[in-house]
């Protein structure tokens, strides 16, 4: 045996062990045939234009102090860390699409995907504590001169775009910026003895690793005390979010006014998706061609939903047929740039008329949304929207002898038999998130008296499904929803989705005047 081999027990030993996480991770780099040498270094980062593009202030720069301001103090003495996140894996080497965490998106007024890895950090000013201040943290662009520039594929401006400078990004936003680098030691600068360390938790968990730290090194309490304070800031950037600032009313506007040109599209496009044996893909992509082209894209996966799929609440597969003499239900919303959505549903007629049986659940289920917009207002609770319009539910039921006893034995605690044909809630709130402000606590959003300046949903339905024999058979395999978005104002509420026709003759009208 050579001396320059390994015996065969050790490379079995090698082979068992595997290799380490670290040459795995490597091992994406094989297939990289850059350049190293200094000659060619130089070469590539010679003779570039150096000028920097003048930077637009971003509007919501003019609202985020308020909301900051707001923030220090629900949480005061507090340094709080806001991450944007990381990317997630798709597969090997590929990301999902990046879009930064809401509270991140909220308090910085910065949206789409040019923030991951940053941290955005608001404490009281030193000066008066019941003022905030605020520091963005990220890693700015690297110079023609740096390898980042033409070798790294995760920030490299040949592999990405032209990332902007420090001084770029806070003449947009309105503070100030520093390299991501110095974040470690701006977060530990006075902690413990004058201010506490919070971070939102889940975003980022290098960044709550590093907090996590910071707090022990300067003796803030660990564990499940930590857990609750992280817990707390969480819930209160959730509240905050439930009266909408003006701002964020015309961003839901802009919202929702590009998804109802893109139901139009769709309704244009209907006879391609008769034709074709995914036709739920194709009403999914002609909508997410309009909100990509009018926004960031979608704000959740498209629901488009033929047929019995329609009563699967969560049908985001999109992969069946869809075919004349069915209904077709579309939920979907366009997110702007700056991260806010619409949320809106139409049951719309494949053939352009509903059936009679198909127009009998429809006006059920547009009769219990108008009641609960009949009675939304100021002044009432946020649970009284559903309980209005699972009265109207109830008594259609009663009414088509569903129900094994009347709508009101249905209705009470002990009986909601009428919700097998809807098990979901009738609002909740719409912002930045499809589902906002979940992390309220309940006397703060179900238990809650509307006010003006939020935004939620009305969306009743009723869902038949094919094999449901309490159903007769003519009413199998229907499934209804009407979904608006409802900004809550001084004396009333205004139907954000109202130029998306409602009612079932005026849908077969408007489908008509869409037909090629």
């Amino acid at each position: 045996m050579s001396t320059h081999e390994t015996p065969s027990a050790d490379r079995a030993d090698t082979a068992a062990a595997g290799p380490s996480p670290e040459e795995l991770a490597s091992r994406g780099d094989s297939r990289a045939q850059r350049p190293t040498n200094a000659a060619f270094r130089a070469f590539i980062g010679e003779d570039w234009d150096e000028s920097v593009p003048e930077p637009a202030r971003r509007a919501a720069a003019d609202w985020t102090p308020a909301r900051r301001d707001t923030l220090v103090q629900s949480l005061p003495g507090a340094r709080i860390v806001l991450p944007a996140g990381v990317f997630k894996v798709r597969a090997n080497d590929t990301d999902y699409p990046f879009r930064p965490d809401t509270a991140f998106a909220y308090y910085s007024g910065l949206g789409t995907d040019e923030e991951p890895d940053s941290v955005l950090v608001v404490e009281p000013s030193a000066e008066d504590p019941q003022r905030s201040e605020a520091t963005y943290f990220f890693r700015p662009r690297g110079g023609f001169d740096s390898t980042e520039f033409y070798a790294d594929a995760r920030y490299g401006e040949l592999w990405v775009g032209r990332r902007p400078t420090l001084e770029e990004v806070s003449a947009q936003i309105g503070i100030p910026c520093r390299h991501i680098d110095e974040l470690r030691d701006a977060l530990g600068k006075d902690v413990g003895a004058q201010l506490d360390l919070l971070i939102k938790p889940g975003i980022d968990a290098g960044i709550e690793e590093m907090v996590a730290e910071i707090r022990a090194q300067n003796g803030l309490a660990g564990g499940e005390e930590q857990s609750a304070a992280f817990d707390l800031l969480a819930e209160k950037a959730s509240e905050q979010r439930l009266v909408k600032d003006d701002f964020e009313i015309a961003q839901m506007r802009e919202a929702v006014a590009a998804t109802i040109s893109g139901f139009e599209e769709v309704v244009r496009e209907l006879p391609a998706a008769v034709g074709h044996p995914r036709g739920e893909r194709v009403i999914e992509g002609v909508f997410g061609k309009t909100a990509r082209g009018a926004g960031n894209g979608v704000g959740y996966d498209t629901i488009a939903a033929a047929g019995h799929h329609a009563c699967t609440l969560h049908w985001v597969r999109n992969d069946g047929a869809v075919r004349e003499g069915e209904l077709v239900l579309i939920d979907a919303g366009v997110e702007v740039d700056s991260l806010y959505t619409a949320d809106v549903t139409r049951t719309l007629p494949i053939s352009g008329t509903f059936t009679p049986a198909q127009r009998q659940v429809y006006e059920a289920v547009l009769e219990a949304a108008d009641a609960a917009f009949a009675i939304a207002r100021p002044g009432i609770r946020f649970r009284e929207l559903h309980a209005a319009a699972m009265e109207v539910i109830a008594a259609k039921l009663e009414q088509w002898g569903l129900l094994p006893g009347t709508a009101a034995e249905s209705l009470a605690e002990d009986g909601q038999f009428h919700r097998r044909w809807m098990v979901h809630g009738t609002s909740h709130h719409l912002g930045l998130d499809v589902h906002d402000c979940a992390q309220a606590r309940r006397e703060m959003y179900l238990d809650a008296e509307l006010e003006p300046g939020m935004v939620f949903t009305i969306e009743p339905g009723l869902y038949f499904q094919a094999h449901d024999q309490k159903v007769p058979a003519h009413l199998r395999g229907i499934g209804v929803r009407i979904e608006d978005d409802v900004l809550v104002t001084a004396d009333g509420v205004e139907n954000l989705s109202a130029a998306l026709p409602r009612g079932a003759s005026d849908i077969e009208a408007w489908m008509a005047s869409l037909a090629r």
